[in-house]
This record gives structure tokens, C-alpha cells and sequence, in this order.
């Protein structure tokens, strides 16, 4: 079992990883907003990996889980350096990524910096440019004005804060807007009862991507977070596929 390690930063800044070493590509998985590496989904990768005995990389954006650091200072240029310093430091050749909610989104970025190497993306409910479609005209007059927003958290009881760094960044950030250049094989997962993120994004996202290998899967009863027996059966099978 891949034992949680620290990656230092240039600034200082400690990112908790586990690393399985194996055979390639290497498959990297991408929490979402406020999730971390012991997650469901992020548990059933490196435990699929480390049985058929592929590479795999799970990481903490610092700030969250057992990443030190305020989360109020995590933006998603943030979290992208710290996903690909791991990379640079702990991955040769192809790799695949694999992105679950605003993961989805930095998968995305990452991606087109990976270039070449990057053989495969899957999105796990992606929800790229959230800071966009997400907040109400009220809510992105407040957070441009310095403020914070909360939402109701249905996977908590504290309530879940967006700051406003991390929109400002995010805002600059959207890829939506026109093609996106990825070629690699993609595969998105969507929930037809995701709460959350529209299921009609993923059809808007497979549009909008330049690869012509790109398929979308609604699942039937499934909701924002995929996380059933089934939905990670799904998962593991998908990755497996395109790995």
C-alpha cells in the first residue's frame, strides 16, 4: 500500500501524495472542490492500480486534507502547480488523467500543458468554468467586490465557502469559450441526478474539445459525486479502457 509522502514546493509549501509505482500510463487522479485524496473514488484508483499493478498518483491540494496550509489561498493556478510539480517529479512518459468535479476542470489545464504525453482523460461529473455558470449575477458582484460566498453543503455541516481569489482565478481561467485543445481519448461520467453540475455540461464540454474521440456516459440514478458500488465499478472499467 502507497504510503502518504510530502513534495516541498519552491515557496515551502508541503503537497501530501501517494505514489504506486508500475507500468504505464501512469493514472493520475484530480479531487474536487474541497475533497481530497482519501476520498472514495481517489481509495478505489489506487486500490485498482496497485492490484493490476499500474503506476498511480493521488495528491492533497494544499490546503485540504492532510496538505497544510489555508484554503482560502487555494486558486485552481494554484493547485494546477502543485498537480504538476507531482508530475515532473514523480511521473515519466504518458500518463492518464483522471478528474472528478472542478479536478475535471484542472484536468483540463493540465492537460494541454502535458501535451503529447498525456494518453487519456476521464471527467467524473467535470465542471469546468464553474466560477462562471455557478453563482448567481448577486454572488459574482460580491465576490469581485472581495467577499466571500457560502454555500449549504449537503456533504457537511459547515458550510462551503467560496473565496474570492479562487473566483477571480477561476474566472480567468474558463475554457468553454472555444475549442479546447486536447486530441488525447476522453471519456466523461455524469450522474443524470447531479444536484450539482448540470449533466447537459458534459455534452457541452465533448463539443467543445478538439479530440474526435470523445464519448459521454449518463448514469441513470447517479448523483454528483459517483461514488456507489456501481458508478466506481463504471469508474475503474472506464480507465481501465483507456489506459
Amino acid at each position: 500500500m502507497a504510503e502518504t509522502r510530502f513534495h516541498t514546493m519552491p515557496d515551502g509549501r508541503k503537497i501530501a501524495f501517494r505514489h504506486a509505482s508500475g507500468t504505464g500510463p501512469a493514472v493520475v487522479f484530480l479531487p474536487g472542490y474541497m475533497s481530497d485524496m482519501a476520498g472514495s473514488k481517489a481509495t478505489a484508483m489506487l486500490d485498482w492500480a496497485e492490484a493490476e499493478g499500474r503506476e498511480c498518483l493521488l495528491l492533497d491540494y494544499s490546503g485540504c486534507g492532510e496538505s497544510p496550509g489555508d484554503f482560502a489561498e487555494g486558486t485552481l493556478g494554484r493547485w494546477q502547480d502543485e498537480a504538476a510539480a507531482l508530475i515532473d517529479s514523480h511521473i515519466e512518459g504518458a500518463l492518464a488523467l483522471v478528474g472528478s468535479s472542478m479536478g475535471g476542470w484542472l484536468a483540463l489545464l493540465l492537460g494541454r500543458a502535458l501535451g503529447s504525453r498525456l494518453a487519456g482523460l476521464v471527467g467524473i461529473a467535470a465542471a469546468p468554468d464553474f466560477t462562471d455558470w455557478g453563482y448567481s449575477v448577486d454572488q459574482k458582484e460580491q465576490l469581485a467586490a472581495g467577499k466571500t460566498v457560502f454555500f449549504a453543503n449537503p456533504y457537511g455541516p459547515e458550510p462551503t465557502p467560496t473565496h474570492p481569489a479562487f473566483w477571480a482565478d477561476g474566472q480567468a481561467r474558463r475554457v468553454l469559450g472555444g475549442e479546447i485543445a486536447l486530441d488525447c481519448p476522453v471519456r466523461l461520467l455524469h450522474g443524470q441526478d447531479d444536484a450539482d453540475v448540470p449533466p447537459e455540461l458534459s455534452l457541452r464540454l465533448a463539443k467543445a474539445l478538439r479530440s474526435q474521440d470523445v464519448q459521454v456516459t449518463l448514469v441513470k440514478g447517479g448523483d454528483h459525486r459517483l461514488s456507489r458500488d456501481s458508478d466506481l465499478a463504471l469508474l475503474l472499467r472506464t480507465v481501465a479502457a483507456l489506459s
